[in-house]
């Protein structure tokens, strides 16, 4: 038998003095880039949290039962939530069948019309709102037509619903396009086939499929459509009992009456809250039940 080589036990130790060193910087640059993430986690959750732990500590809790009672809150609530209302069901009634449409159809020119259909989510809100005086104010493209019928839609209610539509209908477009993307297209060329009918297929395999996604844009729309302000204010104007909802009420009363403006804060903070809670567990059902 021949001995082993001495020449292996020497190599054996010089390569494994680099890695050694080499696992020793591993871990620590390791530990300095988790730190590092930290710092940004914790520093962007503080700034995003931070000034809404701000508004619920500006609360009287003294006061909300005398705040409740306040004339200009109570109309402001019915308001909003009366025309956020009708503005998400006319949004359904829009929203649902062109996003079926588009998430179906394949046409020249798609692009462009989906582009459109996104535009209201990035427009600046008084953007939105002189685009709406230009086209239903009496001067308006179409105002001439509302003009014959006796109808002035700026400054009435009418033109608060218009507006939630514009800035919060395209929410819903974008996640009933989703729903009906998502859908496993052998089961509906399968359901094509034995009925024979796109709306028999519609409404007993496509709808009920996409019924969450359908359900989680509603939501957000009807929430956006609370908090809508830039485009009312230019459109609706800001009138008590008429035009002026949540978010305006708020923006007149920071400085008249702040307490009265912080509880509808904290009014608006809370549905908000609801609503992205209903939709994330609407989220989880949906793609759980995939995997």
């Amino acid at each position: 038998m021949t001995p082993p080589p001495t020449n292996v036990k020497q190599e054996d130790i010089k390569t494994k003095k680099p890695k050694q060193k080499t696992s020793k910087i591993s871990q620590i640059l390791d530990k300095t880039t988790t730190a590092f993430l930290m710092v940004i986690v914790v520093t962007y959750i503080s700034f995003l949290t931070l000034p809404i732990i701000a508004v619920f500590l500006k609360l009287d809790i003294a006061q909300i039962s005398t705040q409740l009672q306040n004339q200009g809150i109570i109309q402001a609530i019915e308001l909003s939530l009366y025309t956020a209302l009708i503005a998400t069901l006319c949004s359904i009634i829009l929203a649902v069948p062109t996003g079926y449409f588009l998430a179906t159809r394949k046409f020249y020119g798609k692009t462009v019309i989906d582009t459109l259909m996104d535009l209201p989510l990035v427009l600046p809100p008084a953007v939105a709102g002189i685009a709406l005086l230009y086209t239903f104010a009496p001067g308006g493209l179409l105002g001439p037509i509302f003009n014959r019928f006796g109808m002035i839609i700026p400054g009435y209610m009418g033109a608060v619903i218009i507006a939630q539509i514009f800035v919060a209908s395209p929410f819903l477009i974008k996640s009933v396009k989703i729903g009906f993307e998502n859908q496993d297209q052998a089961v509906y060329n399968s359901a094509r086939i034995l009925t024979g009918s796109r709306i028999t297929v519609f409404f007993t395999i496509s709808f009920p499929l996409a019924i969450r996604a359908i359900i989680s844009g509603t939501l957000i729309t009807w929430a956006r459509s609370m908090g809508e302000f830039g485009a009312t204010l230019m459109f609706a104007g800001n009138l008590p009992g008429i035009t002026q909802t949540m978010p305006l009420a708020i923006y007149n009363m920071l400085y008249s009456d702040p307490i009265a403006g912080v509880m509808l804060s904290i009014v608006l903070i809370s549905i908000s809250f609801v609503v992205i809670v209903i939709v994330k567990l609407l989220e989880q059902k949906r793609y759980g039940d995939r995997k």
